[in-house]
C-alpha cells in the first residue's frame, strides 16, 4: 500500500508518464491488468493555462479513470500554481507529480526537465506554488527527478529535502543521471540514500522490467513503492504480476502468444474507441515490436501488422500467430524501450552552473512544444 496525502494506492506502483504511449488507452489497458497509480503523459503548465488544444486534448481520461493521475511540467511557479488549481477545480485530478527529470536536449538546453534542480531556489518556488494550489483541494503533489546533471552535478538529496520542506507528497527518483539518460544501469544506491535523507515517501525508479526487480528495490532500498516505465512496453500484463508479488502471492504464468494476441486486440480496440479507429490503429502500430519482441512471428506478418489500418486487418492478422508459442523466456530482465548511449555533456542555457538560484531566470522558452515530452 502506498500513501500519497490522502489519497492510498493499494499496489505501490506507479505507471511512469511517456510520450505517444501512456494516453487514456494505454492506462485503461494496464489497469485492467493490476492495482497501481497510472500516470497521464507530461503536459506543460503553460499550455493549461494558456489552453494550448495540443495540451488540453491530452487531459482525457477513460470513463473508469477514477483516479485520475497527471504529470505537470514548468519552469514558472506562477504557471504551475494557476496549472494546478485548474487541474483541481475543473479536471477532478486526484494527484500531481512534478517533472524534474527530464533528459531531452531540447529541454534541458532550456533550463527544464533534469537541469532545473540545479536552480534550488527555483526548485523551492515551483514546489511550494504547485502544493499551495493543490492544498484547498486536498490534493497531493510529488515530483519526481534523477540523481543530477551528470555525476559531478548531482541534485537528488536537495532536491528531496526541498520537496520535503514544500509540503510535497512524495519524491520520485530516477537512479540514473540526465547524462545517463536511458543508457547503462541505474544506481539503486542513490535511492537508498535519498531514503535515507528524507522523511517523505521515495517512490524508486530504474530497470524494473520484471515483478522480481520491484520486489528488490524495495528491499534494498527501502524505498516506499516504485515508478515502472520502459518494463511495461508490450508487456501490460507487468501490472498484474505487481499486484500478486506485492500482495505476497506465486509468480503467474508466462503469456503465450495466444494470449498476447488478445492483450493485443484489446489494446487496438481502446485505442480505436480512444481517436478512432484509422488513427488509432496507426498509434497502435508502434506497440507491435514490443508485444512481438523474442516471439516467433514471420518477417512478412510483422511488417504487416507495422501497416495495420482496421480492428479486422489485425484480426485477420493477429489470426495468423501461433497461439500455442510459448513466451521467449530469454527476454525476461532484458532492457525495453529506448537505451541509447550516455553522452559527453549535458546541453544547458550559458552560465546555467555559475550559481543555484534561478528565480530571476527567464526559462519561457523551456515550455514551448514540451507537452507530450
Amino acid at each position: 500500500m502506498l500513501k500519497l496525502g490522502d489519497l492510498t494506492i493499494d499496489t505501490p506502483v506507479v505507471l511512469a508518464p511517456m510520450a505517444g504511449i501512456t494516453n487514456a488507452a494505454y492506462r485503461r489497458l494496464c489497469a485492467e491488468q493490476g492495482a497501481g497509480l497510472y500516470v497521464c503523459e507530461m503536459i506543460t503548465s503553460r499550455g493549461i493555462v494558456e489552453g494550448d488544444q495540443k495540451s488540453l486534448d491530452m487531459l482525457t481520461f477513460d470513463e473508469l479513470e477514477t483516479v485520475r493521475s497527471v504529470q505537470l511540467y514548468g519552469v514558472d511557479p506562477v504557471y504551475v500554481g494557476r496549472a494546478v488549481e485548474l487541474l483541481c477545480s475543473e479536471y477532478g485530478v486526484a494527484h500531481v507529480d512534478l517533472n524534474f527529470g527530464c533528459p531531452v536536449p531540447k529541454v534541458t538546453r532550456k533550463g527544464g526537465g533534469g537541469a532545473l534542480p540545479w536552480k534550488r531556489n527555483l526548485l523551492g518556488a515551483i514546489l511550494r506554488a504547485a502544493v499551495k494550489a493543490a492544498e484547498p483541494y486536498g490534493i497531493p503533489v510529488t515530483m519526481k527527478t534523477r540523481i543530477g546533471i551528470d555525476s559531478a552535478h548531482q541534485t537528488y538529496l536537495d532536491a528531496g529535502k526541498i520537496a520535503e520542506e514544500s509540503g510535497a507528497a512524495a519524491i520520485g527518483l530516477h537512479g540514473r543521471t540526465v547524462a545517463q539518460a536511458y543508457s547503462g544501469q541505474a544506481d539503486w544506491t542513490k535511492i537508498a540514500e535519498l531514503v535515507e535523507h528524507v522523511n517523505i515517501p521515495v517512490l524508486g525508479n530504474g530497470d524494473i522490467w520484471e515483478a522480481s526487480d520491484a520486489l528488490r528495490m524495495v528491499a534494498e532500498t527501502g524505498c516506499a513503492g516504485v515508478i515502472v516505465g520502459r518494463g511495461c512496453l508490450g508487456r501490460p500484463w507487468l501490472f498484474r504480476d505487481l499486484a500478486v508479488a506485492f500482495a505476497g502471492g506465486e509468480a503467474l504464468n508466462l503469456p503465450t502468444l495466444g494470449e498476447v494476441a488478445t492483450v493485443m486486440r484489446r489494446h487496438g480496440e481502446l485505442l480505436a474507441g480512444l481517436m478512432g479507429e484509422a488513427r488509432g490503429l496507426r498509434d497502435f502500430r508502434k506497440h507491435v515490436p514490443w508485444y512481438l519482441k523474442g516471439f516467433p512471428a514471420g518477417g512478412e506478418l510483422r511488417a504487416a501488422l507495422g501497416m495495420v489500418d482496421s480492428l479486422t486487418h489485425l484480426d485477420e492478422l493477429l489470426s495468423q500467430l501461433d497461439p500455442t508459442a510459448p513466451f521467449p523466456v530469454q527476454e525476461l530482465g532484458s532492457p525495453r524501450g529506448r537505451q541509447g548511449s550516455p553522452r559527453d555533456h549535458v546541453v544547458l542555457p550559458h552560465g546555467w552552473l555559475d550559481d543555484t538560484d534561478g528565480l530571476n531566470t527567464d526559462l519561457a522558452d523551456a515550455e514551448i512544444g514540451v507537452s507530450g515530452g
